[in-house]
């Protein structure tokens, strides 16, 4: 795949372009958001994937976020992974729950094989979630919220699922059976008004973005 990573951190971003160049990737790096919105101009997509720190110049809040979504509203479908020293649920609740997105935790990059899957599933148009932003954006925080209804298999479940994971892949990570998974989908689906179809996994990820935008998740 071509590949454009956009982080300001020099040495991380070696390490980050070294990783996928020997998947064998190829590979372009720039160091802050406005390098990467030049690096994609209108016109053809250049890039099978956008790499891209939450974080960057030239403000060091959102940069790497903002020129996301701006690359996606130039290049529809455009698929971006972003990455983040820690869990801010806030800056993505638009972003999560589409086709061809990811957010993980850089320390996840360490994991050198849970790193590059990601990188495989969202360029494929596929989600990939770090455990921990989808912990933030699961727990429930009101006595009202549909997600009390869960049990704790259930909240189990919904995690693995709005990382992007198909219900054997949930099923082994469980140690399940593949039917008692679809047993919890369906009793989740339920109790937070769902209607059941083919990809109901992509409408948990849009129920799962929704919850910070409510003030439910932050």
């Amino acid at each position: 795949m071509r590949v454009l990573v956009a982080e300001d951190s020099a040495l991380f971003r070696a390490g980050v372009v070294r990783l996928l160049a020997d998947a064998g990737h190829e590979v372009t790096a720039v160091p802050d958001a406005d390098s990467l919105r030049l690096a994609l101009p209108p016109g053809d997509r250049p890039v099978d994937l956008v790499v891209a720190d939450v974080r960057m110049p030239p403000s060091m809040t959102d940069d790497g976020v903002r020129a996301a979504r701006d690359l996606r509203r130039v290049h529809p479908g455009l698929p971006v992974l972003l990455l983040s020293q820690h869990v801010e649920t806030g800056h993505v609740a638009d972003l999560v729950g589409e086709p061809g997105f990811g957010y993980l935790l850089k320390d996840r990059v360490l994991h050198e094989d849970d790193f590059l899957d990601a990188v495989g599933r969202v360029a494929r148009g596929g989600s990939a979630l770090d455990p921990l932003v989808v912990a933030a954006l699961v727990r429930p925080r009101r006595v009202d919220d549909p997600l009390h209804r869960l049990t704790p298999r259930e909240l189990q479940v919904l995690e693995l699922v709005a990382q992007g994971r198909s219900n054997a892949a949930v099923a082994a990570t469980l140690v399940l059976a593949e039917r008692t998974v679809e047993t919890h989908m369906r009793s989740i689906f339920d109790k937070l008004g769902l209607v059941e179809s083919e990809g109901s996994h992509r409408r948990v990820l849009a129920v799962l973005a929704h919850l910070p935008r409510t003030g439910r998740a932050g």
